[in-house]
């Protein structure tokens, strides 16, 4: 399995020029054998994205998602009891400030089921086939990855999302391929620079998405001559 993972990662890194590893993430109900838990805390649970790009593969379990109550929210992990107002205390929160209208909540999309574990890994290292695939980089790049799905028929018919950016990952797997301009938590946690963004492929559309990105950048390529030309051409001044 991790072979053919590791060919579609180095092909999707040599093809869109990708300086951060794609990270794979699966829900499970119960840890793959020999999927070490992640060991520690973490604010977010897409904190976990940025210690799976940087090489880690491990496993978490509900409780190492509370940290965050949307990202509970939309992994569709509750929280404890004890801590279930965190939810409602930062929505109103983020409310408050502006940042969003409570009415949006209930379209935010979240997982069908409750995982037992979450999985991360690099794309070339994962120990079981994942769910769904992020990556992420300038926006001239990642837009080939789109383009991909386009070509194979896979891109999710909604727009291009932004906040909560961990609202992307169910929204990929029930829709398809789609894009996300991140958020500033996001970007606090794992270090997304403000000249990137994401692209999430379901893991069951990888290998299509993977074969059609080679089209497309040579396409590309292509059109940049293509454009370069007509603008010398037709620009007056």
């Amino acid at each position: 399995m991790t072979s053919a993972y590791t060919r579609i990662e180095q092909q999707l890194t040599a093809d869109l020029d990708l300086r951060r590893r794609p990270v794979a993430v699966a829900f499970l109900a119960s840890p793959p054998e020999g999927v070490e838990r992640y060991d520690g805390v973490q604010p977010s649970g897409c904190s976990f994205w940025r210690i799976a790009s940087d090489g880690r593969t491990f496993h978490t379990v509900a409780e190492q998602h509370y940290n965050c109550p949307i990202g509970a929210y939309t992994h569709n992990i509750a929280l404890p009891p004890s801590r279930a107002h965190e939810l409602d205390e930062t929505l109103g929160f983020m409310a408050g400030i502006g940042y969003l209208r409570m009415e949006e909540v209930p379209s935010i999309p979240r997982l069908p089921e409750t995982p037992g574990v979450v999985v991360y890994a690099p794309l070339g290292a994962t120990p079981v086939d994942p769910d769904v695939v992020l990556c992420w980089g300038p926006p001239g790049r990642i837009m080939l990855l789109q383009e991909a799905a386009l070509r194979a028929g896979v891109a999710a018919g909604l727009q291009t999302l932004a906040r909560p950016t961990c609202m992307i990952l169910p929204a990929a797997l029930g829709g398809g391929t789609v894009a996300s301009t991140g958020c500033v938590g996001n970007r606090v946690y794992t270090g997304l620079d403000d000249s990137e963004l994401y692209v999430a492929v379901p893991g069951r559309d990888l290998a299509r998405v993977a074969n059609e990105a080679s089209v497309i950048c040579a396409a590309n390529a292509t059109l940049l001559e293509y454009h370069r030309g007509r603008k010398r051409k037709l620009a007056t001044t």
